[in-house]
């Protein structure tokens, strides 16, 4: 069982061996939400779902999302009817992946964990990486699975709403870390929000950080050092992530749990649900 990533070449074994898996396509692109399903039209890993941020794995308009800002998660429910249309069950290895420096595809690692569902892995290096080792791409239309019924087990991540960011803003027992460009951090730009900044006392680790030069995760001591580093002697025990939207956030989760800091927890209604709340401050800088 793969929990956190797996290689192009563990991947390519666990389908010679025939073990029972499902790949998800995550490519997305916040901009132009029509582009990750013709990207994945044009080019994908044959047998790969489509998992559309915007409808499978946000609950836009629903009253009952589990979170509220720009990509408010669907409930578990709601997440678990969907993963039963596609043919996922329990007994499933999951494999996601975008094209998009994992910006994407952490969203549905994290939400099948949420979901009680440890079997997920993230593709290491996305489709490029699968291109760079030779393995195939189709254009084909995938054949529809037949309907399956997957059974939500107990959370295996945890999230975390505004009025507990509120309730701890500035305790010992909170540590905020911001996904986010920088200049979006400190508030010099803001393309999507009402609000420009972040919450007070938040610290920031823009998500792209955490890949190196080969479009893989950095190795988990480099990455260890890295969040000691911005930890500055806070306990990794107390830190929350979150981002614009909760999806660009979930990289510094699963690089956390890489280097052996532990799982942190979501907030993932982030800065889009927070800049959202009336009354709630914002910082600059």
């Amino acid at each position: 069982m793969y929990t956190t990533l797996i290689s192009v070449e563990q991947l390519q074994a666990l389908q010679a061996a025939g073990a029972p898996l499902m790949l998800f396509d995550c490519s997305f692109d916040l901009m132009n939400p029509a582009v990750g399903g013709q990207q994945y039209r044009e080019a994908h890993i044959p047998g790969a779902v489509y998992a559309n941020l915007d409808t499978a794995l946000s609950a836009k308009g629903s009253p009952d999302a589990a979170s509220g800002g720009r990509h408010p998660l669907p409930s578990r429910e709601q997440f678990a009817a969907w993963l039963s249309s596609v043919g996922f069950a329990n007994g499933m290895q999951a494999v996601v992946y975008d094209r998009n420096g994992a910006n994407y595809c952490g969203r549905l690692w994290w939400m099948l964990k949420w979901a009680g569902h440890d079997a997920v892995a993230l593709l290491d290096g996305g489709l490029q990486a699968w291109q760079a080792a030779g393995g195939d791409v189709t254009d084909r239309e995938e054949p529809a699975s037949a309907p399956a019924h997957f059974t939500l087990g107990p959370a295996l991540r945890t999230l975390v709403i505004t009025k507990t960011i509120v309730d701890n803003l500035g305790r010992p027992g909170q540590t905020l870390i911001d996904a986010r460009a920088t200049p979006r951090f400190k508030g010099e730009v803001e393309p999507l929000d009402p609000v420009a900044g972040h919450i007070p006392g938040a610290l920031n680790r823009p998500f792209g950080q955490n890949i190196g030069a080969d479009g893989k995760f950095k190795p988990a001591a480099q990455l260890r050092a890295e969040f000691e580093a911005l930890l500055a002697g806070r306990d990794p025990a107390t830190v929350v992530h979150h981002c614009g939207s909760g999806v660009s956030a979930v990289p510094n989760v699963l690089a956390m749990e890489l280097a052996g800091l532990g799982q942190a927890a979501l907030y993932a209604g982030s800065w889009s649900e927070w800049s959202n709340t009336p009354g709630l401050p914002a910082a600059q800088g």
